[in-house]
């Protein structure tokens, strides 16, 4: 990195135009270059920077915690950590798949064949598309690449000190080799397997769907009392899903409810299907009738009682959400003819209405508002069918590997602490391990194959797996070692796993993808397990844990030693902003009215894991304040200065200024290594104003003259000066940039952190308090000119000290500097007269 030479500090300072003057200055000099060559990891401050999804557009959410992090790489590398500072790309998924369709009116058929000359027409037709899978997968690369560039430019408009050398993408040949290398490494340990079970399904992705990827929805629903028969009269049975009576395969009552003793059977309503009845602690005597349908499978609840009491399956509806063609075994063709191929909603119409015509149906049914499972992107309630998925073990069946990953939780440092809680809650609450597979297309392929016997039946107990070396591959498009293509599919050949991962499959591994892990030891050695997750509490469950669960699994530790949670932006109304509320800002236009410094002072503002309301008035405020360092500055410098960086500081209100300035540096250094941004800037801030609003006042006039006085204003002005511009620096990193090339070498974020050590350097025995002194007067002797409408160049021929004798004491030592901002011709002091410090002015 090469040391631009200092620049001319201009007539008139302005904030407009500096993000595109710095933002190339800092590219071409590499300011932010991480640097290989660094001797060890302890040297070393590494972030597990989020990548953020292509396939949306980043708000203000966004720019508010990658603000923050932001501010810790900056002080990390003033403080003398090489900072291994990546961006990623989150660009493979669910939602990637949803945004390509839409723009461009297609849909993916793996069925047909790659055609390399197709391109999309201008205009997305209607109905869409369709086109073979690669070439959906390359309309997906086309699309997120254009975001990415987008993406970027925002970031660097922002001021993000990442090292652009350092980007990946989810959905690279780097990040889909690490995913498929850790996938397989799982595989032989046993970590991941698959199986057929019951697994929660959206109808409209048609893709499996995880625990952690559900979100409750409120919804409009109704109990249905339904009449059973059974041996010693009817049975009535509550249900909220009434169209799964084709599908029931047990009652369920509590062991201790005697209204069901003795109860083994009763028959079905329109179906007459014989079902057992169970008992289950998990039955509720006082909800409903107490007695409950056992369906396959209405909601995780009939999942466990079909697991604990190994109950046989009636499956009634198919990966698309419809009625399945034909009637499961036991139930007659008959009654079940008029539901086949019909959708959910409608099969439910047509079960109540046959249920009331054979009066099966006891009363109307009673209309309730009831949570509903959804795909945390999805539109429309989960089912849950039966199919074949690949999980990896999390400790949701396996007590020793929850105990472990707990054990990791209380190990790592949470900011604020009480996130630990969360992570600690989902923990416990797992029903199952991690389903990982999706059926999808734009995502990183499961790399196996499965061996087919003479009848094209797979062996799922073998699968064929690559070479690590061979890795990123792709099943469905490349053969297993040993095979030809004439072979897929055929009897006695192969088939290609069809499904891709999930994506936190993928970004759980972030930590190994950007640290070279596999194929770089040497940069792995120097930056894994990294210093640092900041994140958003919404996606602990998701990305924080299954991060846990990767490195647990592989490395044996923690990917970090420290996690940053980040709150929820608001609206002015203190509502969370969201997409379907309509109350989301777009930060570049804010960017462009504000300036980029204006919008990370309020983006500082909010502390970690505490929700903040978008208040453009505090942007507001953060350009003011950029704007007076910028002139603070000059006029600073414009008295000399410049010239008089580490002279000594000789008077007594320059050396209460800087033991002041120590104070306010002692309290943000601590503030930031707490992980406390907004203690720092805060405290710097508060400083500032009272350096310029008061202090610059007071000893302008003595700076502006000779001898040893003028020399000590001009030194203090130059280390206080140095040292604000760095305490800014993380915040405020273009104004700051911009007043440290006026008459320092190098860049200001390249620059040392300040220490008290400087400051004690220059001046010592330093008493704060005369500041205050000092301020108070002027304060006084302003209010007075202020009481008269008199202006602030007034001249006050006379004014009388009044206070204690102490007071009084320390007012002399500074009276020459009172005297001159106030304008004061003649000051008397008169001791213990009053209380405290009074300046009575005499005009």
């Amino acid at each position: 990195m090469t040391e631009p030479a200092r620049g001319r500090m201009p007539d008139r300072p302005t904030l407009d135009g500096l993000e595109e003057k710095w933002a190339a200055r800092w590219a071409a000099d590499g300011v932010y270059r991480f640097d290989r060559a660094v001797a060890s990891r302890r040297h070393v401050y590494a972030i597990d920077t989020p990548p953020p999804t292509v396939s949306g557009e980043l708000h203000m959410g966004h720019v508010f915690s990658f603000t923050h992090t932001d501010t810790v790489a900056r002080f990390q590398r003033m403080r003398g950590k090489t900072v291994f500072y990546p961006m990623g790309w989150d660009d493979n998924g669910l939602p990637t798949e949803r945004r390509v369709q839409n723009v461009f009116g297609v849909r993916c058929d793996p069925s047909l064949p790659y055609d390399p000359q197709w391109q999309p027409p201008a205009t997305p037709p209607k109905p869409a598309m369709s086109i073979s899978r690669r070439n959906f997968v390359e309309l997906c690369g086309r699309l997120t690449a254009q975001d990415e560039k987008a993406f970027e430019a925002l970031w660097r408009t922002l001021g993000l000190s990442v090292d652009w050398t350092l980007t990946y993408t989810t959905i690279g040949d780097r990040a889909r080799a690490v995913s498929q290398r850790a996938f397989l490494r799982n595989l032989a340990r046993g970590e991941a397997y698959t199986a057929e079970a019951p697994t929660l399904w959206d109808v409209g992705f048609r893709t499996a769907v995880a625990q952690a990827e559900l979100e409750d929805r409120e919804r409009p629903g109704a109990y249905h009392r339904l009449r059973f028969s059974g041996p010693r009269g009817p049975i009535e049975v509550d249900t909220t899903r009434p169209e799964l009576l084709p599908a029931c395969v047990a009652l369920v009552c509590h062991p201790d409810d005697e209204r069901y003793a003795g109860l083994e059977s009763a028959r079905t309503p329109l179906f007459d299907v014989e079902v057992p009845v169970h008992r289950h602690p998990l039955a509720t005597p006082d909800k409903g009738t107490g007695i409950a349908m056992v369906c396959t499978f209405g909601d995780v609840t009939d999942v466990t009682w079909w697991r604990d009491l190994s109950l046989g399956t009636r499956v009634v509806i198919g990966r698309d959400g419809r009625f399945l063609a034909d009637q499961p075994a036991g139930v007659p063709e008959a009654a079940y003819r008029p539901f086949a191929g019909l959708t959910v909603a409608a099969a439910r119409r047509e079960m109540v209405r046959l249920l009331q015509e054979s009066g099966d149906l006891l009363g109307e049914p009673r209309p309730m508002v009831h949570p509903v499972k959804f795909y945390e992107h999805g539109d429309a309630p989960l089912e849950i069918v039966t199919s074949r998925q690949w999980f990896i073990r999390n400790g949701g069946r396996d007590p020793k590997l929850r105990a472990d990953l707990l054990a990791r939780g209380r190990a790592l440092r949470w900011i604020p602490e009480h996130m630990k809680h969360r992570y600690e809650h989902w923990v416990h609450g797992l029903t199952g391990d991690w389903l990982v597979s999706r059926q999808r297309f734009f995502g990183v392929p499961i790399p196996v194959w499965y061996r087919l016997d003479d009848a094209g039946e797979p062996d799922y107990t073998q699968p064929l797996i690559p070479d690590e070396s061979a890795l990123p591959v792709d099943p469905s498009s490349e053969c297993p070692e040993g095979f030809d293509e004439a072979q897929r599919d055929a009897p006695g050949g192969f088939r290609a796993d069809p499904d891709v991962m999930d994506t936190w499959a993928t970004s759980s591994l972030t930590p190994q993808i950007v640290s070279g892990w596999g194929t770089d030891d040497e940069l792995f050695g120097k930056v894994f397990p990294m210093d640092l997750r900041p994140q958003g509490q919404e996606i602990i469950r998701t990305w924080l844990f299954s991060s846990v669960v990767r490195s647990n699994a592989e490395n044996d530790v923690l990917p970090w030693h420290t996690a940053v949670l980040s709150g929820w932006i608001l609206d002015p109304d203190r509502k969370k902003m969201s997409k379907s509320k309509g109350n989301v800002v777009t930060p570049m236009d804010l960017l462009e009215r504000h300036g980029s410094d204006a919008v990370r002072y309020w983006a500082a503002s909010g502390r970690p894991g505490t929700d903040l309301a978008f208040d453009p008035a505090q942007i507001k405020i953060g350009r003011r304040l950029a704007t007076k360092l910028l002139n603070a500055s000059k006029f600073a410098l414009g008295l000399g200065a410049a010239e008089a960086l580490r002279q000594p500081v000789t008077d007594p209100l320059d050396r209460a200024m800087l033991a002041r300035l120590s104070d306010v540096l002692t309290e943000a250094t601590a503030a930031f290594d707490g992980y406390q941004h907004t203690e720092a800037l805060h405290g710097t801030e508060t400083f500032f104003w009272t350096f310029c609003d008061d202090y610059i006042e007071l000893v302008k006039d003595r700076a502006y003259g000779t001898g040893p006085g003028a020399d000590s204003a001009r030194a203090a002005l130059a280390t206080g000066l140095s040292v604000l511009l760095r305490l800014f620096a993380p915040f405020l990193p273009y104004a700051t940039e911009e007043v440290w090339s006026w008459w320092r070498y190098g860049s200001v974020h390249r620059s040392t952190w300040p220490t008290t050590y400087e400051l004690n350097r220059v001046s010592s025995e330093g008493d704060p308090a005369l500041l205050d002194l000092a301020g108070d007067a002027l304060r006084q002797v302003r209010r007075a000119k202020s009481d008269r409408k008199l202006s602030m160049k007034a001249e006050v021929p006379l004014a009388e000290a009044l206070g204690p004798t102490g007071v009084l004491e320390h007012l002399a030592l500074i009276e020459s500097d009172v005297k001159a901002a106030g304008r004061i011709g003649k000051l008397d002091m008169l001791p213990d007269r009053t209380a405290e410090l009074v300046i009575a002015c005499g005009f």
